[in-house]
Protein backbone atom coordinates (compact mmCIF):
# COMPACT_ATOMS: atom_id res chain seq x y z
CA UNK A 1 0.00 0.00 0.00
CA UNK A 2 2.79 2.44 0.93
CA UNK A 3 4.60 1.68 -2.35
CA UNK A 4 1.45 2.47 -4.34
CA UNK A 5 1.07 5.81 -2.58
CA UNK A 6 4.75 6.64 -3.10
CA UNK A 7 4.50 5.80 -6.79
CA UNK A 8 1.52 8.14 -7.08
CA UNK A 9 3.53 10.92 -5.47
CA UNK A 10 6.14 10.52 -8.23
CA UNK A 11 3.55 10.83 -10.99
CA UNK A 12 0.99 13.36 -9.76
CA UNK A 13 1.79 17.10 -9.63
CA UNK A 14 2.05 18.67 -6.19
CA UNK A 15 -1.14 20.71 -6.10
CA UNK A 16 -1.98 22.85 -3.11
CA UNK A 17 -4.87 25.25 -2.81
CA UNK A 18 -3.99 28.82 -1.99
CA UNK A 19 -6.55 30.42 0.33
CA UNK A 20 -6.77 34.03 1.49
CA UNK A 21 -8.92 35.27 4.39
CA UNK A 22 -10.23 38.64 5.55
CA UNK A 23 -11.66 39.26 9.02
CA UNK A 24 -12.63 42.16 11.23
CA UNK A 25 -10.46 41.55 14.28
CA UNK A 26 -10.06 37.84 15.07
CA UNK A 27 -13.28 35.89 15.73
CA UNK A 28 -12.82 32.22 14.72
CA UNK A 29 -10.89 33.09 11.56
CA UNK A 30 -7.47 32.65 13.07
CA UNK A 31 -8.42 29.13 14.14
CA UNK A 32 -9.37 28.52 10.50
CA UNK A 33 -6.08 30.11 9.40
CA UNK A 34 -4.16 27.67 11.60
CA UNK A 35 -6.04 24.77 10.02
CA UNK A 36 -5.30 26.05 6.52
CA UNK A 37 -1.66 26.67 7.40
CA UNK A 38 -1.28 23.10 8.70
CA UNK A 39 -2.56 21.87 5.33
CA UNK A 40 -0.27 24.23 3.36
CA UNK A 41 -3.29 26.15 2.01
CA UNK A 42 -2.95 29.53 3.72
CA UNK A 43 -1.64 32.28 1.48
CA UNK A 44 -2.58 35.28 3.61
CA UNK A 45 -4.97 36.50 6.27
CA UNK A 46 -5.97 40.16 6.42
CA UNK A 47 -7.25 41.64 9.69
CA UNK A 48 -8.31 44.99 11.09
CA UNK A 49 -6.42 44.43 14.36
CA UNK A 50 -2.79 45.55 14.78
CA UNK A 51 0.03 43.00 14.84
CA UNK A 52 0.60 43.77 18.54
CA UNK A 53 -2.75 42.07 19.16
CA UNK A 54 -2.60 39.44 16.43
CA UNK A 55 0.81 38.01 17.29
CA UNK A 56 -0.74 36.17 20.24
CA UNK A 57 -2.72 34.11 17.71
CA UNK A 58 0.50 32.26 16.88
CA UNK A 59 0.63 32.51 13.08
CA UNK A 60 3.96 33.35 11.41
CA UNK A 61 4.16 37.09 10.72
CA UNK A 62 4.61 36.65 6.97
CA UNK A 63 1.08 35.25 6.63
CA UNK A 64 -0.62 38.18 8.40
CA UNK A 65 -1.41 41.63 7.02
CA UNK A 66 -2.94 44.37 9.17
CA UNK A 67 -5.24 47.33 8.48
CA UNK A 68 -5.72 48.51 12.08
CA UNK A 69 -6.38 52.23 11.85
CA UNK A 70 -10.17 52.61 12.06
CA UNK A 71 -10.98 49.46 14.02
CA UNK A 72 -8.41 50.24 16.71
CA UNK A 73 -9.69 53.83 16.97
CA UNK A 74 -13.27 52.61 17.34
CA UNK A 75 -12.23 50.06 19.98
CA UNK A 76 -10.33 52.61 22.07
CA UNK A 77 -13.16 55.14 21.91
CA UNK A 78 -15.75 52.48 22.77
CA UNK A 79 -14.14 51.97 26.16
CA UNK A 80 -15.73 55.27 27.15
CA UNK A 81 -19.42 55.19 28.04
CA UNK A 82 -19.74 58.63 26.46
CA UNK A 83 -18.89 57.41 22.97
CA UNK A 84 -21.98 58.12 20.81
CA UNK A 85 -23.53 55.10 19.14
CA UNK A 86 -23.97 57.05 15.88
CA UNK A 87 -20.26 57.87 15.74
CA UNK A 88 -19.31 54.23 16.39
CA UNK A 89 -21.69 53.07 13.65
CA UNK A 90 -20.18 55.57 11.21
CA UNK A 91 -16.62 54.50 11.97
CA UNK A 92 -17.58 50.82 11.66
CA UNK A 93 -19.06 51.53 8.23
CA UNK A 94 -15.93 53.43 7.17
CA UNK A 95 -13.83 50.55 8.44
CA UNK A 96 -15.73 47.95 6.39
CA UNK A 97 -15.48 49.95 3.17
CA UNK A 98 -11.85 51.00 3.70
CA UNK A 99 -10.78 47.47 4.64
CA UNK A 100 -12.42 46.16 1.47
CA UNK A 101 -10.64 48.75 -0.69
CA UNK A 102 -7.35 47.91 1.01
CA UNK A 103 -7.69 44.14 0.49
CA UNK A 104 -8.80 44.80 -3.11
CA UNK A 105 -5.54 46.68 -3.70
CA UNK A 106 -3.18 44.19 -2.04
CA UNK A 107 -4.74 40.76 -2.50
CA UNK A 108 -2.64 38.28 -4.46
CA UNK A 109 -4.07 35.67 -6.83
CA UNK A 110 -5.63 32.82 -4.86
CA UNK A 111 -7.93 29.86 -5.40
CA UNK A 112 -10.47 31.03 -2.84
CA UNK A 113 -11.10 34.12 -0.74
CA UNK A 114 -12.91 33.60 2.58
CA UNK A 115 -14.23 36.91 3.94
CA UNK A 116 -16.11 37.37 7.16
CA UNK A 117 -19.61 38.69 6.63
CA UNK A 118 -19.52 42.40 5.73
CA UNK A 119 -16.10 42.21 4.10
CA UNK A 120 -15.13 41.53 0.51
CA UNK A 121 -17.82 43.37 -1.46
CA UNK A 122 -15.32 44.53 -4.11
CA UNK A 123 -12.44 42.15 -3.31
CA UNK A 124 -14.58 39.04 -3.77
CA UNK A 125 -15.49 39.86 -7.40
CA UNK A 126 -11.83 40.65 -8.12
CA UNK A 127 -10.88 37.16 -6.94
CA UNK A 128 -13.67 35.70 -9.05
CA UNK A 129 -12.45 37.60 -12.14
CA UNK A 130 -9.09 35.87 -11.68
CA UNK A 131 -10.73 32.45 -11.54
CA UNK A 132 -10.97 32.08 -7.76
CA UNK A 133 -13.99 31.49 -5.52
CA UNK A 134 -15.51 34.01 -3.10
CA UNK A 135 -16.91 32.65 0.17
CA UNK A 136 -18.87 34.72 2.68
CA UNK A 137 -18.44 33.39 6.22
CA UNK A 138 -21.36 34.54 8.38
CA UNK A 139 -21.08 34.14 12.15
CA UNK A 140 -24.77 34.84 12.84
CA UNK A 141 -28.11 34.40 11.16
CA UNK A 142 -29.03 36.29 7.98
CA UNK A 143 -28.71 40.04 8.58
CA UNK A 144 -32.39 40.85 7.94
CA UNK A 145 -33.55 37.82 9.91
CA UNK A 146 -31.36 38.89 12.82
CA UNK A 147 -32.74 42.41 12.77
CA UNK A 148 -36.32 41.14 12.77
CA UNK A 149 -35.67 38.91 15.78
CA UNK A 150 -33.92 41.64 17.75
CA UNK A 151 -36.49 44.30 16.89
CA UNK A 152 -39.26 42.04 18.14
CA UNK A 153 -37.37 41.31 21.36
CA UNK A 154 -36.79 45.01 22.04
CA UNK A 155 -40.46 45.70 21.43
CA UNK A 156 -41.40 42.93 23.87
CA UNK A 157 -39.37 44.56 26.65
CA UNK A 158 -40.26 48.14 25.71
CA UNK A 159 -36.67 49.02 24.82
CA UNK A 160 -36.04 51.14 21.70
CA UNK A 161 -34.25 49.23 18.98
CA UNK A 162 -31.63 51.06 16.96
CA UNK A 163 -31.73 49.49 13.52
CA UNK A 164 -28.37 49.38 11.76
CA UNK A 165 -28.29 51.76 8.83
CA UNK A 166 -30.03 50.45 5.70
CA UNK A 167 -26.65 50.44 3.97
CA UNK A 168 -25.61 47.57 6.29
CA UNK A 169 -28.39 45.31 4.99
CA UNK A 170 -27.74 46.36 1.40
CA UNK A 171 -24.04 45.58 1.74
CA UNK A 172 -24.66 42.23 3.43
CA UNK A 173 -27.23 41.09 0.92
CA UNK A 174 -25.07 42.23 -1.99
CA UNK A 175 -22.26 40.07 -0.60
CA UNK A 176 -24.61 37.10 -0.12
CA UNK A 177 -25.67 37.42 -3.77
CA UNK A 178 -22.13 37.74 -5.13
CA UNK A 179 -20.54 34.96 -3.08
CA UNK A 180 -20.06 31.52 -4.59
CA UNK A 181 -20.87 30.05 -1.18
CA UNK A 182 -21.98 31.15 2.28
CA UNK A 183 -20.74 29.33 5.36
CA UNK A 184 -22.51 29.40 8.73
CA UNK A 185 -21.99 27.71 12.06
CA UNK A 186 -25.32 25.93 12.52
CA UNK A 187 -28.51 24.68 10.91
CA UNK A 188 -30.32 27.47 12.77
CA UNK A 189 -28.30 30.03 10.84
CA UNK A 190 -28.71 28.12 7.58
CA UNK A 191 -32.48 28.05 7.96
CA UNK A 192 -32.51 31.83 8.39
CA UNK A 193 -30.84 32.23 4.97
CA UNK A 194 -33.27 29.84 3.35
CA UNK A 195 -36.17 31.77 4.90
CA UNK A 196 -34.81 34.92 3.26
CA UNK A 197 -34.71 33.31 -0.17
CA UNK A 198 -31.07 32.29 -0.45
CA UNK A 199 -30.73 29.03 -2.46
CA UNK A 200 -30.19 26.02 -0.21
CA UNK A 201 -27.24 24.70 -2.24
CA UNK A 202 -25.34 27.93 -1.57
CA UNK A 203 -25.35 27.73 2.25
CA UNK A 204 -22.99 25.33 4.01
CA UNK A 205 -22.92 24.48 7.73
CA UNK A 206 -19.52 24.14 9.43
CA UNK A 207 -19.84 24.23 13.25
CA UNK A 208 -16.97 25.76 15.19
CA UNK A 209 -14.47 23.86 17.30
CA UNK A 210 -12.78 24.32 20.67
CA UNK A 211 -9.18 24.59 21.86
CA UNK A 212 -8.84 21.36 23.81
CA UNK A 213 -5.41 22.43 25.05
CA UNK A 214 -6.86 25.56 26.68
CA UNK A 215 -10.23 24.31 27.89
CA UNK A 216 -9.88 21.31 30.16
CA UNK A 217 -11.18 20.23 33.60
CA UNK A 218 -9.26 21.78 36.50
CA UNK A 219 -10.83 22.40 39.92
CA UNK A 220 -14.21 20.66 40.26
CA UNK A 221 -17.36 22.58 41.26
CA UNK A 222 -17.88 23.02 45.02
CA UNK A 223 -20.02 20.24 46.56
CA UNK A 224 -21.96 22.51 48.92
CA UNK A 225 -23.33 25.08 46.45
CA UNK A 226 -24.85 25.22 42.98
CA UNK A 227 -22.82 27.35 40.58
CA UNK A 228 -24.48 28.57 37.37
CA UNK A 229 -22.45 30.32 34.68
CA UNK A 230 -23.20 32.49 31.66
CA UNK A 231 -20.47 33.71 29.27
CA UNK A 232 -21.01 36.15 26.43
CA UNK A 233 -22.39 39.61 25.81
CA UNK A 234 -24.90 40.48 28.51
CA UNK A 235 -27.72 41.61 26.26
CA UNK A 236 -31.28 41.01 25.12
CA UNK A 237 -29.95 38.98 22.20
CA UNK A 238 -28.43 36.49 24.63
CA UNK A 239 -31.71 36.02 26.49
CA UNK A 240 -30.44 37.40 29.81
CA UNK A 241 -33.86 38.46 31.18
CA UNK A 242 -35.09 34.85 30.82
CA UNK A 243 -32.00 33.51 32.55
CA UNK A 244 -32.37 35.90 35.50
CA UNK A 245 -36.05 35.00 35.86
CA UNK A 246 -35.29 31.28 35.66
CA UNK A 247 -32.50 31.57 38.22
CA UNK A 248 -34.84 33.42 40.60
CA UNK A 249 -37.23 30.45 40.39
CA UNK A 250 -34.48 27.95 41.25
CA UNK A 251 -34.78 26.54 44.79
CA UNK A 252 -31.39 25.94 46.36
CA UNK A 253 -29.99 27.21 49.69
CA UNK A 254 -26.60 28.15 48.19
CA UNK A 255 -27.17 29.03 44.57
CA UNK A 256 -25.03 31.50 42.66
CA UNK A 257 -25.11 32.84 39.10
CA UNK A 258 -22.02 34.40 37.50
CA UNK A 259 -22.38 36.40 34.30
CA UNK A 260 -19.09 36.84 32.45
CA UNK A 261 -19.02 39.41 29.68
CA UNK A 262 -19.67 43.04 28.88
CA UNK A 263 -23.00 44.60 29.80
CA UNK A 264 -24.64 45.98 26.65
CA UNK A 265 -26.59 49.23 26.51
CA UNK A 266 -29.85 47.54 25.47
CA UNK A 267 -30.06 45.76 28.83
CA UNK A 268 -29.01 48.60 31.14
CA UNK A 269 -32.45 50.28 31.45
CA UNK A 270 -34.10 46.90 32.09
CA UNK A 271 -31.64 45.47 34.58
CA UNK A 272 -33.04 47.33 37.60
CA UNK A 273 -36.41 45.60 37.05
CA UNK A 274 -34.95 42.08 36.89
CA UNK A 275 -34.09 39.77 39.83
CA UNK A 276 -30.36 39.84 40.57
CA UNK A 277 -30.09 38.33 44.06
CA UNK A 278 -27.06 35.99 44.30
CA UNK A 279 -25.95 37.18 40.86
CA UNK A 280 -22.43 38.46 40.09
CA UNK A 281 -21.40 40.42 36.99
CA UNK A 282 -17.66 40.06 36.36
CA UNK A 283 -17.21 41.90 33.07
CA UNK A 284 -14.83 40.39 30.54
CA UNK A 285 -12.13 38.07 31.84
CA UNK A 286 -9.13 36.39 30.13
CA UNK A 287 -9.74 32.98 28.57
CA UNK A 288 -7.63 31.07 31.16
CA UNK A 289 -9.86 32.51 33.91
CA UNK A 290 -12.96 31.67 31.90
CA UNK A 291 -11.81 28.07 31.50
CA UNK A 292 -11.27 27.84 35.26
CA UNK A 293 -14.77 29.22 35.96
CA UNK A 294 -16.28 26.75 33.53
CA UNK A 295 -14.51 23.88 35.23
CA UNK A 296 -15.72 25.10 38.63
CA UNK A 297 -19.37 25.56 37.54
CA UNK A 298 -22.14 22.98 37.71
CA UNK A 299 -23.78 24.23 34.50
CA UNK A 300 -23.36 26.82 31.77
CA UNK A 301 -26.57 28.39 30.47
CA UNK A 302 -26.81 29.97 27.02
CA UNK A 303 -30.44 31.11 26.54
CA UNK A 304 -29.90 33.17 23.36
CA UNK A 305 -32.82 34.19 21.18
CA UNK A 306 -30.50 34.58 18.15
CA UNK A 307 -27.08 33.05 17.57
CA UNK A 308 -24.92 31.69 14.78
CA UNK A 309 -23.18 29.12 16.96
CA UNK A 310 -22.33 29.57 20.65
CA UNK A 311 -18.65 28.62 20.97
CA UNK A 312 -18.85 28.90 24.76
CA UNK A 313 -20.92 25.70 24.78
CA UNK A 314 -18.07 23.57 23.43
CA UNK A 315 -15.61 25.37 25.69
CA UNK A 316 -17.71 24.58 28.77
CA UNK A 317 -18.19 20.97 27.71
CA UNK A 318 -14.43 20.55 27.29
CA UNK A 319 -14.10 21.68 30.91
CA UNK A 320 -16.63 19.07 32.04
CA UNK A 321 -19.44 21.59 32.53
CA UNK A 322 -22.91 20.50 31.33
CA UNK A 323 -24.84 22.98 29.20
CA UNK A 324 -28.41 24.23 29.11
CA UNK A 325 -28.93 26.05 25.81
CA UNK A 326 -31.78 27.36 23.75
CA UNK A 327 -32.47 25.78 20.40
CA UNK A 328 -31.38 29.07 18.77
CA UNK A 329 -27.70 28.49 19.67
CA UNK A 330 -26.70 25.61 17.40
CA UNK A 331 -26.49 23.27 20.40
CA UNK A 332 -27.88 20.43 18.29
CA UNK A 333 -24.48 20.15 16.58
CA UNK A 334 -22.78 19.47 19.92
CA UNK A 335 -25.11 17.25 21.88
CA UNK A 336 -28.57 15.73 21.94
CA UNK A 337 -31.06 16.87 24.54
CA UNK A 338 -30.60 15.09 27.87
CA UNK A 339 -27.07 13.87 27.10
CA UNK A 340 -24.33 16.43 27.82
CA UNK A 341 -27.01 18.91 28.83
CA UNK A 342 -30.46 20.14 27.91
CA UNK A 343 -31.87 22.03 24.92
CA UNK A 344 -34.91 24.23 25.54
CA UNK A 345 -36.90 26.66 23.44
CA UNK A 346 -35.90 30.34 23.49
CA UNK A 347 -37.79 32.81 25.73
CA UNK A 348 -38.94 30.09 28.14
CA UNK A 349 -37.79 30.85 31.71
CA UNK A 350 -39.99 28.10 33.14
CA UNK A 351 -38.28 25.42 31.03
CA UNK A 352 -34.88 26.87 31.99
CA UNK A 353 -35.81 26.82 35.66
CA UNK A 354 -37.03 23.21 35.48
CA UNK A 355 -33.77 22.05 33.91
CA UNK A 356 -31.71 24.04 36.41
CA UNK A 357 -33.68 22.47 39.24
CA UNK A 358 -33.17 19.00 37.78
CA UNK A 359 -29.41 19.45 37.76
CA UNK A 360 -29.34 21.10 41.18
CA UNK A 361 -31.26 18.20 42.71
CA UNK A 362 -29.34 15.36 41.07
CA UNK A 363 -25.53 15.19 41.58
CA UNK A 364 -25.40 11.84 39.79
CA UNK A 365 -26.99 13.37 36.69
CA UNK A 366 -24.49 16.24 36.79
CA UNK A 367 -21.58 13.77 36.95
CA UNK A 368 -23.03 11.74 34.09
CA UNK A 369 -23.52 14.80 31.89
CA UNK A 370 -20.07 16.13 32.77
CA UNK A 371 -18.43 12.92 31.57
CA UNK A 372 -20.61 12.87 28.45
CA UNK A 373 -19.67 16.49 27.66
CA UNK A 374 -15.94 15.78 27.80
CA UNK A 375 -16.27 12.62 25.73
CA UNK A 376 -18.37 14.40 23.11
CA UNK A 377 -16.04 17.34 22.42
CA UNK A 378 -13.02 15.04 22.29
CA UNK A 379 -14.88 12.84 19.84
CA UNK A 380 -15.49 15.90 17.64
CA UNK A 381 -11.75 16.61 17.67
CA UNK A 382 -11.53 20.27 18.58
CA UNK A 383 -10.75 22.57 15.66
CA UNK A 384 -9.32 19.74 13.53
CA UNK A 385 -12.82 18.55 12.63
CA UNK A 386 -13.68 22.13 11.63
CA UNK A 387 -10.57 22.24 9.45
CA UNK A 388 -11.44 18.92 7.83
CA UNK A 389 -14.90 20.15 6.85
CA UNK A 390 -13.46 23.36 5.40
CA UNK A 391 -10.87 21.34 3.48
CA UNK A 392 -13.60 19.21 1.91
CA UNK A 393 -15.70 22.25 0.99
CA UNK A 394 -12.77 24.15 -0.52
CA UNK A 395 -11.70 21.21 -2.68
CA UNK A 396 -15.30 20.87 -3.87
CA UNK A 397 -15.72 24.58 -4.68
CA UNK A 398 -12.37 25.06 -6.40
CA UNK A 399 -12.29 21.72 -8.21
CA UNK A 400 -8.70 21.24 -7.05
CA UNK A 401 -8.12 17.62 -6.01
CA UNK A 402 -6.53 16.86 -2.63
CA UNK A 403 -2.74 16.97 -2.54
CA UNK A 404 -1.50 13.36 -2.85
CA UNK A 405 0.52 13.83 0.33
CA UNK A 406 -2.83 13.99 2.19
CA UNK A 407 -3.17 10.27 1.50
CA UNK A 408 -0.30 9.51 3.89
Amino acid sequence: MLQRIQSRLLVLPQISMQITQAVFGVFHHFELAHQLHQRNHLRRIYSTWPWARLKREGLPREFVRCFPFLHTTDYLLSRSRFYPRAVSSTIASWNARSFDRWTHHFIEPCDAFIAISGAGLTTGPLVQSRGGKFICDRGSTHQRFQEQILAGEHQHWGIPYHFPGPHIVRREEAIYALADAITVGSNVARRSFLAMGVPAEKVHVIPYGVRLDKFTPTDPPPPDSFEVLFAGQISLRKGIPYLLEAFARLRHPRKHLTLVGSLQDDLRPLLATLPTENVTFTGNIPQPQLAHRMSASHVLVLPSIEEGFGMVMAQAMACGCPVIASSATGAEHLFADNQAGFIVEPRDPIALALRLQQLADDPALRAQMSAAAIARVHHLGGWDHYGDQWDTLLHSLTGIPPDPTELL
